[in-house]
């Protein structure tokens, strides 16, 4: 069976495990021990979630999360992550690629994106698909220090 990529609930089992070794990877590479966000926000309409499957098990997932005025369809993608065992396998770029698609599909028109100095893999892949760096993010969202910034137009 080829690779998929669908959306998903966040609160079923496949995506919650998929946030949650995410954000597992996070706190290991950061030094954190707590992310606050709500998984609320991953449910339409205001958000999404795309699940990666291998062969019917999971490979990795992502969420996307409206920021900003709603007026304005800006989405921040969030949670990318896919297991140690598939990377460099191309799991990341299908996931980014579908993540698009679907939230063009929801009526994102924009996407945004943070990734930390610790995630350099990240920052090639981000460059690698056409993602623009900025220097700021929309009003009114919020941000990590010591981070970089890159935007999408859908």
């Amino acid at each position: 069976m080829p690779l998929t990529v669908e959306t998903e609930p966040v609160t079923g089992y496949g995506a919650r495990s998929l946030y949650l070794a995410a954000l597992d990877e996070l706190a290991r590479r950061y030094e954190r021990t707590t992310l606050r966000e709500a998984l609320e926000e991953y449910e339409p309409p205001r958000g999404l979630f795309v699940v990666a499957r291998d062969d019917g098990a999971l490979a990795g997932g992502a969420g996307v999360r409206s920021i900003g005025p709603a007026d304005e369809a800006l989405g921040e993608v969030k949670r990318l992550w896919v297991r140690p065992d598939l990377r460099r396998r191309g799991v990341a770029s299908r996931l980014m690629g579908a993540l698009e698609d679907y939230a063009r599909a929801a009526g994102f028109a924009r996407l945004y994106l943070e990734t930390g100095l610790r995630q350099p893999e990240a920052i090639a892949l981000y460059r690698r698909e056409e993602w623009e760096e900025v220097a700021a993010y929309p009003e009114g969202a919020t941000r990590h220090p010591n981070s970089l910034l890159f935007t999408k137009p859908l």
